[in-house]
């Protein structure tokens, strides 16, 4: 019995746009950001998901909307599927955190834990997703899950889910707004990923998973 869990990254914001840090700040999605979830949305729905979860905060919530629109299914909120939070960065340009906050910005940058700013670590990141994307699979085993979440979230908890250590998770590229990564289990190999950064528009510049 397999269950197929696909983990889509929310639709373009401003903020993405602009380079500025959104963690848990709970920004809407923009007039692209809406059109790439329809875009999205459509393919999805050809998957027939037998349950759709979102993060509770607009931007995710709104691109998992686009989907509940196309197949009837309501969707399930779980905060624990919340973006990074990442403290006194939030609301700051990229560019801002490297001129203001230079040694965080470095640890960032080298994909270790942020020291100072109040920023989440990725361990505790990693673990609150996870647990939140077994709980998703849970609601439709055998079934298809599609999960709706954030960047960084989304990457952070792939990869503790499939037991990574956090130097093969940096291997991974960000994914690009409103794409998607789709994981499969199965009783004897356990958790596997079958696709990353799979979505409906073509390559485009991929905005921080911040």
């Amino acid at each position: 019995m397999t269950t197929r869990l696909i983990v889509w990254r929310h639709g373009n914001t401003d903020w993405n746009a602009s380079h500025r840090v959104q963690g848990q700040t709970d920004v809407p999605l923009n007039e692209l950001g809406h059109r790439q979830a329809a875009e999205a949305a459509r393919l999805l729905a050809t998957m027939r998901p037998d349950a759709i979860v979102a993060s509770d905060l607009r931007r995710a919530a709104d691109t998992a909307a686009a989907l509940s629109a196309l197949t009837g299914q309501a969707v399930s909120y779980d905060e624990r599927l919340r973006e990074r939070f990442f403290g006194a960065w939030q609301g700051l340009t990229t560019a801002t955190v490297a001129a203001t906050r230079p040694d965080e910005f470095a640890r960032w940058k080298a994909g270790a834990d942020v020291v100072g700013g109040d920023v989440e670590t990725l361990d505790d990141l990693g673990k609150r997703v996870s647990d939140a994307l077994q709980d998703a699979a849970a609601l439709a085993p055998g079934g298809v899950v599609v999960v709706a979440t954030h960047g960084a979230a989304a990457r952070q908890g792939l990869g503790h889910l499939l037991g990574w250590p956090r130097e093969q998770m940096r291997t991974l590229r960000a994914l690009q707004n409103c794409h998607w990564v789709e994981l499969t289990h199965d009783e004897g190999p356990g958790w596997q990923l079958g696709a990353y950064n799979v979505g409906a528009h073509a390559e485009q510049p991929v905005p921080p998973a911040v």
